[in-house]
């Protein structure tokens, strides 16, 4: 248990903050099923507009600092490439 007011302070600004982060990854996760299960389904144009939904969200947890830049490139890059081999 934090002893100083400062400490106390920081276990208060931590729990805020694990709070928002843990609100933004769900955020992104069920962006992230909607285009899986759109490809799932095979889909494409489904999946396209769940792509372009998720895409920006993904983004954004990675300016809030949720995922690393280079996770969040990958996840997208991987996704794309699942959506256009529908196509095919």
């Amino acid at each position: 248990m934090a002893n100083t007011s400062s400490a106390k302070k920081a276990t208060r600004k931590i729990a805020r903050r694990t709070a928002i982060n843990k609100a933004r990854r769900s955020r992104v996760r069920t962006f992230l099923r909607a285009v899986e299960e759109a490809i799932a389904s095979g889909d494409q144009t489904a999946a396209n507009t769940a792509f372009k939904q998720a895409q920006p969200e993904i983004m954004r947890a990675v300016t809030k600092g949720v995922f690393h830049k280079n996770m969040a490139a990958r996840k997208v890059s991987r996704l794309n490439a699942r959506i256009k081999a529908l196509q095919a």
